[in-house]
């Protein structure tokens, strides 16, 4: 017999910023809430819509990351659905949100890095700096900005991606 499976990958936008609270023990808890948009094909046209999740985030993790957990930030979220259930006037009340494990800083929001929206290359871990060309405009078209010469040396000691190689991958 095989075992059921709960697994959430959701990547959206916050739409506030994260509450950070701790429980009477200590722990950390990050609560967030992300809209997630998608479109669909209705008649002749395309129509956007939207889907809501409240988030939990435990721990260490939720302590560290919650300061940058702003409204509008694109986030990819790791997690599984968890349904809490109580009693209210006498009603029987449930809820469902994610409880994530893993919470990645993607695109941008307001403040900082990437505020545009279009993203941040240094927050979503590609590496400022890596790939042909300078985004900076420097004239000698070095992309690690290292004035040192060192081709194996980028800028803060990070790699330079320069290569002049022909494997198509």
């Amino acid at each position: 017999m095989a075992s059921d499976i709960n697994k959430v990958v959701v990547v959206g936008r916050l739409t506030r910023d994260s509450e950070l609270r701790y429980t009477k023990s200590g722990t950390a808890l990050c609560k967030f809430a992300v809209a997630v948009n998608r479109s669909r094909k209705v008649g002749e046209r395309w129509e956007d819509e939207a889907s809501f999740f409240d988030v939990a985030l435990w721990g260490r993790q939720g302590e560290a990351i919650n300061q940058y957990l702003v409204k509008g930030k694109q986030v990819g979220i790791d997690g599984e659905l968890r349904q809490d259930r109580w009693d209210q006037d006498g009603q029987s009340r449930s809820r469902v949100e994610i409880v994530a494990f893993n919470v990645m800083l993607l695109g941008g929001g307001r403040g900082g890095p990437g505020s545009d929206g279009g993203g941040s290359r240094q927050e979503s871990g590609i590496g400022a700096g890596g790939g042909r060309g300078d985004p900076s405009g420097d004239p000698s078209g070095d992309p690690s900005g290292d004035p040192s010469g060192d081709p194996g040396a980028g800028s803060a000691g990070q790699p330079n991606d320069d290569f002049d190689d022909d494997i198509p991958f």
